[in-house]
Formats: C-alpha cells, sequence, structure tokens
C-alpha cells in the first residue's frame, strides 16, 4: 500500500524504522510533485524549502495536503520551526509514532 493511502493507524502500527521509510516515501513524493520535479532530479533532504523554491503559500498547501493524507493537524509553526524535509520527516515520525508529542503541534485530525 503506498503511503498516501495508509491511515493514521496503519502509521502508527509500523515498527518505527518502516514508519520513518514510509513517511520520507510520502514526504518526498509531495514536495517532488508540489516543486514540479521529475523522476530522475533527487529532493534535498537538508536544504531548506525555502531555498528549494517552495513559497509560503505553497508550503501551506503542503500541509494541508499533508494533514489530509495524515488525518492530523499539522501547527504551521512546525514547518517553519521543522524548515527542512528531513527536520519535517523526523518531526513527523515522532508524532506519529508517539501521541503525547502531539502536544507540540500534530494532534490527530477530528475529521
Amino acid at each position: 500500500m503506498s503511503p498516501e493511502h495508509m491511515t493514521l493507524q496503519q502509521f502508527r502500527e509500523l515498527p518505527r524504522a518502516e514508519l520513518a521509510e514510509e513517511m520520507e516515501q510520502l514526504l518526498v513524493s509531495q514536495f517532488r510533485a508540489t516543486l514540479l520535479m521529475d523522476d530522475a532530479e533527487e529532493l534535498p533532504l537538508d536544504i531548506s524549502y525555502f531555498d528549494l523554491g517552495l513559497t509560503s503559500l505553497k508550503l501551506t498547501e503542503m500541509r494541508r495536503t499533508l494533514e489530509g493524507i495524515l488525518d492530523l493537524s499539522i501547527n504551521a509553526n512546525v514547518l517553519f520551526n521543522e524548515p527542512t524535509v528531513g527536520r519535517l520527516l523526523d518531526y513527523l515520525v515522532d508524532a506519529v509514532s508517539d501521541p503525547s508529542h502531539a502536544v507540540t503541534g500534530a494532534i490527530p485530525s477530528t475529521n
């Protein structure tokens, strides 16, 4: 099953290493699509979103997309406090694997 079609509960049931792999696949896929990158281009995980070419508007759209896929509410500040794909990946893996982490910005959606 592709990460875009997994539920929050399915993500949470994965061992942490698999969760990180699935989450990375999801983030890379979403960021590459938003940045209009082709399959041959590698998405650097350690470069700022803005240096990659994202605008605040696109970043907000990305947040909404991720919220819908992950069924999490992600505080906008998280994207600015975790300004690279790699740091966002680490944050989301923590938020999904440890629901108590939700207090700091990612909480299960009520939808």
